[in-house]
């Protein structure tokens, strides 16, 4: 019987020797090599922005990360109460942010708290053995040295969320990693990002490393160089404080951005440590609208600026030519309506030069309605209007050059005659973007070339070398040709110039000793007023006052920045909009 017992035991330890051995042996040797040993990610440090001199303008900084490992976290109550205590928040915070890490492997960390201090690290440290599971790793972390400073250019990081996890647009990214969402940050990633690395290291049971077995260093992401100047850059938006609007800078001869700003802005910082709900409401409910970037993004009616289209339109048309004249008594009559000019009392006959220098509305009222509704379209989209410019960053306007087509597909009314006359002095439907002007201002200076804006000049490796001297991002591109002779640009040269330099131009208060400037102002109705109206400036309230237009380049025969400014409700091009592009053109030219 004893013998019989004894046989029995030793067929179940057999059996289940073999049970363990052979039929779960791979199971459970996976298992242990799990429990024991794991492949940590070593994030790579992004690349680093510098403007066109050199001069750092993004870097990153070190982190200490808060993460969980759930597998090792146990019992994760007892751990997660604890934690609270040491980082000073709630159980229950904590545990809606490991909520949201279903799906994701127990054996990899998850981000609870980035960037905790040092204050909390010696204190996690201190008790880190009370806290199985919780673990401190130092990471790479986005710093913007200037702050608020070219915000929207250089846009931002934030973490990916579950939708852009699921897309294929982030090869190798993961929950909690860090993805440009804004700007350059978004439009270059690919070449800012580099590529992580990582490290196989053996722990014990409670999830602390042991040792490290393997590493593979992550390669850095490429730095890159953008073509701003950050000093102009600063001077533009020290200039735009306390208004809403936007300042663009261009290099006419090869289409460059030297300064991209726009009013107000944001601290780029603050989406990277985190901010809260009441600061993302405040930012997204600013009526100010700071996280529009207004340059590109910003569509207005370009007013006065646009009598520089309706002069090449008449000028190519034969309509004018630079010794026409027409009579400007204050306003002009059409059909039953009297169109005023904003001269009251008249400018008396001008021709094409003067109309512009002091942007004589009955003189382009007269060209425009002798052209045609059809035919100034067409000169404005060839000028560059109507359609994006083509600068490498999201989301920018097309603006609107309106046509009979376009009223009748868009209201079901035809075309009224009357409506040209608006256009033609850049008011009724016409929109445009700062942008879009910029290049149009550039396109005259340098003799009728519209480039593409450029807003990068070089990428390098970590170790400086450039690698992109062919790419099209960073190399100069013509996208079109103004519709002008060389003698119908030099007309209209000819009445920029007298605008800042003639006696009665209307944009005196530009003028710089020692550099010749070119330019045209302009006043963007908000709303439509009557005829017969005299509004009191004293008391239109501030949002229903005109928006303020500059366009400027310089120096005039050989022209080196072009600017476009516009300061919304800011009235006045001369008084509001003129004095920064002239301070703008002072700071690059004499710096």
């Amino acid at each position: 019987m004893i013998m019989y017992c004894v046989i029995i035991v030793f067929v179940v330890l057999i059996c289940r020797l073999f049970y363990l051995q052979v039929i779960e042996g791979e199971e459970l040797r996976r298992l242990s090599e799990n429990n024991c040993i794991r492949l940590q990610s070593i994030d790579p440090p992004r690349g680093l922005i510098y403007d066109r001199n050199g001069i750092l303008l993004v870097d990153n900084r070190p982190s200490f990360d808060l993460s969980i490992i759930l597998k090792d976290a146990k019992p994760i109550d007892n751990t997660i109460e604890k934690l609270s205590e040491y980082i000073k928040t709630t159980p229950d915070n904590l545990m809606s942010k490991i909520k949201e890490c279903k799906g994701i492997s127990v054996y990899k960390p998850f981000l609870l708290k980035p960037d905790i201090g040092r204050d909390t690290l010696a204190v996690i440290e201190a008790h880190k053995y009370d806290l199985p599971g919780i673990e401190v790793n130092v990471m790479p972390r986005r710093h913007y040295i200037n702050r608020q400073t070219a915000a929207h250019l250089i846009g931002y990081l934030s973490k990916i969320n579950l939708d852009e996890l699921k897309s294929d647009k982030y090869p190798g990214c993961g929950s909690g990693d860090f993805i440009g969402k804004f700007g350059v940050e978004k439009v270059y990633g690919g070449y800012l990002r580099g590529k992580p690395g990582g490290r196989q290291v053996e722990v014990n049971a409670t999830g602390q490393i042991v040792r490290t077995l393997r590493t593979v260093d992550a390669l850095p992401g490429h730095n890159i160089c953008l073509t701003i100047d950050i000093k102009l850059q600063q001077k533009a938006e020290k200039l735009l404080e306390g208004a809403a609007g936007a300042v663009a800078a261009m290099d006419p001869a090869t289409g460059e951005i030297l300064a991209l700003a726009s009013s107000p802005s944001f601290d780029q910082n603050s989406f990277v440590s985190g901010m809260s709900h009441e600061e993302w409401y405040a930012l997204v409910s600013n009526r100010f609208r700071p996280m529009e970037n207004k340059a590109i993004q910003g569509e207005y009616p370009p007013a006065s600026i646009y009598k520089i289209i309706t002069a090449i339109a008449g000028l190519e048309e034969g309509i004018i030519n630079k010794d026409s004249t027409f009579y400007c008594q204050g306003h002009y009559k059409f059909g039953d309506r009297d169109f005023r000019c904003w001269k009251k009392t008249g400018h008396g006959n001008v021709d094409v030069a003067r109309a512009l220098a002091e942007s004589c509305d009955v003189f382009f009222y007269q060209v425009g309605q002798k052209l045609g509704i059809d035919r100034l379209a067409w000169y404005a989209k060839a000028c560059g209007l109507g359609s994006p410019s083509g600068i490498n960053l999201d989301h920018e306007a097309s603006g609107l050059v309106p046509t009979a087509a376009w009223k009748k597909r868009r209201t079901g009314v035809a075309w009224l005659q009357g409506e040209t006359l608006s256009v033609s002095i850049g008011q009724g439907y016409n929109l445009v973007s700062p942008l879009q002007i910029l290049v149009l201002t550039s396109a005259v200076a340098n003799g009728g070339i519209r480039y593409k804006p450029l807003i990068l000049k070089t990428i390098e490796t970590a170790k400086g070398e450039i690698i992109s001297d062919d790419s099209s991002h960073t190399k100069r591109k013509i996208t079109g040709k103004l519709p002008a002779s060389t003698q119908t640009l030099e007309i209209v040269k000819k009445g920029l110039w007298q605008v800042v330099n003639a006696e009665k131009g209307t944009a005196r208060i530009a003028r710089i000793d020692g550099i010749d400037i070119s330019g045209k102002t302009g006043t963007a109705q908000v709303v439509g007023r009557k005829e017969d109206e005299k509004p009191d400036e004293q008391v239109v309230a501030s949002h229903l006052k005109p928006h303020a237009w500059f366009v400027a380049f310089a120096p005039s025969e050989d022209p080196k920045i072009a600017v476009s400014v516009i300061v919304e409700h800011g009235e006045h091009g001369a008084s509001t909009a003129a004095p920064i592009a002239r301070e703008l053109i002072r700071t690059y030219l004499k710096q």
